[in-house]
């Protein structure tokens, strides 16, 4: 009995062993087909199909897309917001009549005002702008010097202004440069250096002859040889030993000459704010042999018909006179504060260390970018293009002096062209910025056409069409 009782435990026993084994082979397969799930499941979430991930990254990219947008658009908005905190008017002193939008970006032929509205630039920044707006080259070359130098003050040479100098003196007569910062300050340190030289020779010998309807500085030697006494006006008296002639009057001129003892004779080869009044070759030959014979610096002031204005590098080309003294600013800096003296050795032979100075003139950023002006509008090919393009801008408006009876005449040479008006213009150059067209009002009634050297013939038709339509309104 108790040997069965055995077997029966023994058996039971037996059994639950193998019912817990089976239990636990089953538990086991579970789990094992539970993580072979959740892994499969973690291959299949890591690996999204490529239309997924492609709708995912599209999605991405409008959504930075938007935020770029709106940012762009916040900072537009933000500009005209801080400058409408104050009028111009109430903080700038009133030296020049002027209103609109400020102009707050350019490119290439066009310049753009706050409120978004696009102008055609025929005026380049008063014949600064010879290159257009943010040239390319001239952006590479000021981040460049930026990041190396930006000021050093004239105790010390600076690479920029060597290379600029050297470049000065290899495309024209001189042989020595004198840099500093606009072209009012160029003629002052021209007149300077004259008077240094003729009163080396005597003590009487400072005396300055320059011509009617010049323009050459606002500053008091400069503006005192400009002979336009609407610029003289309440600020007297002005500096002794300055006399003026009619331009292109020969005996006049000899006449004036014969009566003083001259330091100085200073004339613009192609006047530019007295109207676009070009000087005859025999007018500069007479003064060229004048000089010459009686030891007088003939200065020639390039400041706006040079640097490839007029389709030669240097307008005085053109006559075949070279003179002793020539001032050069406007487009020289491509769009920086920039002038230079270039004069012959017999001129700063008189000069001294402490006789002339300043403390920016040849900044290394705007020697940098002169530099680089000089390599692109010396170019023959350039060059040509602003004789082509000139004759083809003269040839389109002397058109419409032929068709508009308020039209005069037309004048100029290359990319210097004057709409003489028979009336003040003013009203015209309003119409035409308003229209969408920059030019800029000159003397005797003139409308100075100065695009960029850059200008193609499509921007020179578009800028014809909105002077006709001008006209018409007017």
């Amino acid at each position: 009995m108790k040997a069965k009782t055995k077997n029966v435990k023994t058996a039971k026993a037996t059994t639950s062993r193998k019912a817990a084994a089976a239990s636990a082979k089953k538990a086991k397969a579970a789990s094992k087909k539970a993580t072979a799930k959740k892994t499969a499941s973690a291959k299949a979430k890591k690996a999204k199909p490529a239309s997924v991930k492609k709708t995912k990254a599209a999605t991405v990219k409008k959504a930075k897309k938007s935020t770029i947008k709106r940012a762009a658009t916040v900072k537009k908005a933000a500009a005209p917001k801080i400058m409408m905190d104050v009028s111009p008017e109430e903080i700038f002193v009133p030296t020049y009549k002027r209103g609109g939008a400020p102009f707050v970006r350019g490119g290439g032929m066009y310049i753009y005002d706050s409120d978004g509205k696009e102008y055609l630039d025929f005026g380049a920044g008063i014949a600064v702008n010879a290159l257009g707006h943010a040239h390319p080259a001239l952006i590479k070359e000021l981040n460049a010097q930026g990041r190396r130098v930006i000021h050093t003050s004239n105790l010390y040479y600076n690479e920029p202004q060597i290379e600029l100098a050297a470049k000065l003196v290899k495309h024209s007569f001189a042989t020595k440069v004198f840099l500093c910062n606009s072209g009012t300050e160029a003629n002052e340190a021209a007149i300077k250096f004259a008077r240094k030289r003729g009163t080396k020779a005597s003590s009487q010998k400072f005396h300055v002859l320059s011509f009617s309807d010049g323009f050459h500085g606002r500053t008091y030697g400069a503006l005192s040889a400009t002979a336009q006494p609407k610029f003289h006006v309440g600020i007297g008296p002005l500096p002794d030993g300055f006399h003026y002639a009619p331009f292109n009057d020969i005996q006049y001129a000899k006449a004036t000459l014969d009566n003083h003892d001259f330091a100085a004779i200073i004339v613009e080869p192609l006047q530019g704010e007295g109207g676009i009044n070009a000087a005859s070759v025999e007018f500069l030959r007479f003064l060229r042999e004048y000089a010459t014979e009686h030891a007088i610096s003939l200065i020639f002031d390039e400041i706006q018909c040079g640097m490839g204005r007029t389709g030669t590098l240097w307008c005085h080309e053109q006559s075949g006179v070279t003179p002793d003294i020539m001032t050069l600013a406007k487009p020289l800096g491509g769009g920086l504060p920039l002038g230079a003296v270039l004069c012959i050795d017999d001129v700063a032979s008189c000069i001294s260390p402490g006789d002339h100075g300043t403390t920016f003139g040849g900044n290394p950023v705007a020697c940098a970018l002169g530099s680089k002006v000089i390599d692109i509008v010396s170019d023959k090919k350039l060059l040509t293009k602003v004789q082509e393009n000139g004759d083809y801008l003269k040839g389109k408006l002397t058109t419409l002096a032929d068709k508009f009876p308020s039209v005069d005449h037309i004048r100029g040479t290359g990319l210097i062209i004057g709409v003489r008006m028979k009336d003040d213009p003013l009203k015209l150059v309003d119409e035409c910025r308003n229209k969408g067209l920059l030019v800029i009002k000159a003397g005797m009634n003139t409308i100075r056409f100065m695009p960029p050297l850059i200008v193609g013939r499509k921007d020179i038709d578009k800028a014809v069409k909105i002077f006709e339509s001008a006209l018409s309104a007017n």
